[in-house]
C-alpha cells in the first residue's frame, strides 16, 4: 500500500506546465486543432460540391490502391511468374490497366482543379503537392515499364538513356540497370507518391474544398464555408470507388490482357541476323561503334555529348559505368569461351600480341569486307584479305553468341545475382537488328515511340508533351535535341508546379468559362 501511495504521489506531482511544453503536446494540440476527426471524416460538405468532377478525385485514389494491390503481389511473386504463368499475365494485366485507369481519372482530376483554379484561398500547397504526385507517378509508372524485362524495357532503356544521359542524370540513374530500376519502382518512388498524395488530400481537408470563383469575397476564400451544405458519406463514397475501379480493372485485364513480347537476346540477334551481328561486333573490336564513340558516363569519347551552349552536364558528371567496347564485347568474352580451343588461344593471343596499329589495319580491312560477309550452316563466309586473327575471333565469337554464351557473360557480375543489363544491352543497340525491331512495333522516335506499346494496347500517352518536342525543329534535327527536349521539360515542369505563385498567370482560369461549367449548378441556382 505504501509503494502504490508513493506512485500516486510522485504522478501528482508531475508538473503540467511541462508536459505541455513537450514537442509530444504541442504537435498533438496543433493537429487535433487544424484535423480534428469531423474533418477528417466529414459527413457534410458544401452545397457546390456537387459536380461530376469531384468524383475523380476519389477515383484516382481508388485507382492507386488498386495499383499498389496488383503491384504488390507481383513484387512478390518475381518477374518469372509474370511472364511464364496465366495467373501471373492475369495479375500484371491488372496492373497495366490500373496504372491506366489512375492516369486518366487523376489527369482529368488535375485539369478540373487547374479550371477550378482551386489554389485560391490559400490553397497553393494543395494544388503543388497534387502537381509533385502526378509527375513522382509518371517517374513510377517510367521505371515500372523499365521493370518489365521484355522487348518493350528493352527498347525504351535504349531510348530514354539519351534523354537521361544528356543532363548528367544518367550517370546515377542508369535506366539500362533492371535492379535499379526495379528498387526505384517498387520501393522509392510509391513510397514517395503515398507520403505525397496523403499530405495532399489531408491538405484539401484542412483548407476544405474551394469554393465556387466569386461565391464569397476573395479576402474570405480561405475561410470555411457557411452557406448551404448537403450530407455526404466519404466512406460510402470511396467504397463505391474502389468498386468501379475494381471491377473496370477486371474487365479490361480479362478482355484485353497485357502486352509482354519476349525480351531480345544476343542468341535470338545471332541466330536470326548472324551478319549484322558479326559486322557490330567488327566495329566494337575497332572502337567505332554508338557505345565505344558515346561519351560519359561510359567513355571519354565525344561522339554522343550533348550541351546547352558551352555547359555540358553530361561530360560534368563523368564516366560512372565504364565501357571498353574491344574488351566488353569481344575479346573479353573470348578469353572465357577460349579453354579446349587452341585455335581460339591462338587467335587471341597473336591479336592481343600485336601492335594497336596493326591491330587497328587487320579490323579496319576485315570491316572493308563486311558487304561481303555471310554466314552458311553457322560458319563465317568472307572474301580474301589482310584480316590476321581477325575472322577467328568473330568465327568464334558468332559461335558463343548462338549458343547463348555470350549472354551469360555480359550479364555475369562479380556478385552472385546478375541484374545490370548496361553492356548487352548497348550492344544490342549498336546493331540493326533491334532497330528493325522497333520499327516494326512502330517505337521509333519519329512515331511517337515513347508513348506507344508493342501491339494494340495502350502505352505512355501521359509522355505525349515529351515525346511532341522531339518532332519538331530544332529538336528534330539538331544533335543537342535530347538535353533541349529536357530544358524545355523541366522549365515547363517548374512553371505548372509553382503556377500559383506567378503573378497573372494564376489568375487566366478564372477568365476562362470553363469553371461555369463545372459549377453550373451552383450559379444556376444562385441567378435564379
Amino acid at each position: 500500500m505504501r509503494t502504490d501511495s508513493r506512485i500516486e504521489s510522485s504522478s501528482s506531482q508531475i508538473d503540467e506546465a511541462e508536459v505541455s511544453r513537450q514537442w509530444t503536446s504541442r504537435l498533438r494540440r496543433s493537429l487535433a486543432g487544424k484535423l480534428p476527426p469531423e474533418k477528417l471524416l466529414p459527413d457534410t460538405q458544401p452545397a457546390y460540391v456537387a459536380s461530376w468532377i469531384y468524383v475523380f478525385g476519389v477515383l484516382t485514389l481508388a485507382a492507386l490502391a488498386m495499383v499498389a494491390i496488383s503491384g504488390a503481389i507481383l513484387a512478390l511473386e518475381g518477374p518469372d511468374w509474370w511472364h511464364n504463368s496465366p495467373e501471373g499475365l492475369f495479375v500484371n494485366s491488372m496492373h497495366l490497366w490500373s496504372v491506366e485507369l489512375f492516369f486518366f481519372f487523376m489527369v482529368i482530376h488535375l485539369w478540373g482543379k487547374f479550371f477550378m483554379s482551386a489554389w485560391r484561398g490559400r490553397r497553393g500547397l494543395t494544388w503543388v503537392t497534387g502537381v509533385l504526385a502526378f509527375l513522382l507517378s509518371i517517374g513510377a509508372a517510367f521505371t515500372g515499364y523499365l521493370s518489365q524485362q521484355n522487348l518493350d524495357s528493352q527498347w525504351i532503356s535504349t531510348q530514354a538513356k539519351d534523354a537521361m544521359n544528356s543532363t548528367g542524370i544518367g550517370a546515377v540513374f542508369n535506366v539500362l540497370n533492371f535492379g535499379q530500376m526495379f528498387m526505384w519502382h517498387i520501393l522509392l518512388l510509391p513510397l514517395l507518391v503515398v507520403i505525397v498524395v496523403a499530405i495532399h488530400v489531408l491538405l484539401v481537408r484542412y483548407r476544405g474544398v474551394v469554393p465556387p470563383v466569386g461565391s464569397v469575397p476573395r479576402s474570405e476564400e480561405h475561410k470555411p464555408w457557411k452557406g448551404r451544405v448537403r450530407p455526404y458519406d466519404i466512406v460510402k463514397e470511396a467504397s463505391i470507388a474502389f468498386t468501379i475501379v475494381a471491377i473496370l480493372t477486371l474487365l479490361f485485364s480479362a478482355v484485353f490482357s497485357s502486352p509482354d513480347d519476349p525480351a531480345v537476346t544476343l542468341k535470338q540477334w545471332a541466330q536470326v541476323d548472324p551478319v549484322d551481328f558479326v559486322q557490330t561486333a567488327q566495329t566494337e573490336l575497332a572502337g567505332t561503334s554508338e557505345s565505344a564513340t558515346y561519351g560519359p558516363p561510359y567513355n571519354n569519347q565525344s561522339g554522343y555529348v550533348q550541351s546547352l551552349g558551352p555547359i555540358s552536364l553530361q561530360r560534368f558528371a563523368g564516366v560512372s559505368y565504364p565501357i571498353n567496347s574491344a574488351q566488353d564485347y569481344v575479346l573479353g568474352p573470348l578469353e572465357t569461351f577460349k579453354p579446349g580451343n587452341p585455335a581460339l588461344a591462338s587467335a587471341l593471343s597473336t591479336f592481343e600480341s600485336a601492335s594497336k596499329a596493326q591491330q587497328a589495319s587487320w579490323v579496319a580491312a576485315f570491316g572493308k569486307a563486311d558487304a561481303h560477309l555471310t554466314v552458311s550452316n553457322g560458319q563465317l563466309i568472307y572474301p580474301k584479305g589482310q584480316y590476321g586473327p581477325v575472322p577467328a575471333l568473330m568465327s568464334n565469337l558468332l559461335v558463343m553468341a548462338r549458343s547463348g554464351g555470350l549472354d551469360n557473360a555480359l550479364e555475369s557480375h562479380s556478385g552472385f545475382y546478375g541484374t545490370d543489363y548496361t553492356k548487352p544491352l548497348l550492344f544490342l543497340a549498336d546493331g540493326g537488328y533491334f532497330a528493325s525491331i522497333g520499327q516494326k512495333y512502330h517505337l521509333l522516335g519519329n512515331e511517337w515511340g515513347m508513348t506507344n506499346e508493342t501491339g494494340n494496347f495502350p502505352g505512355q500517352a501521359w509522355l505525349w508533351l515529351y515525346t511532341f518536342w522531339y518532332q519538331i525543329p530544332p529538336m528534330a534535327t539538331s544533335g543537342n535535341g535530347d538535353v533541349l527536349v529536357m530544358s524545355i521539360m523541366a522549365l515547363l515542369t517548374l512553371a505548372f508546379v509553382v503556377f500559383p505563385y506567378i503573378p497573372g498567370l494564376r489568375r487566366i482560369p478564372e477568365k476562362v468559362p470553363v469553371y461555369r461549367a463545372i459549377w453550373r449548378r451552383y450559379y444556376r441556382e444562385e441567378e435564379s
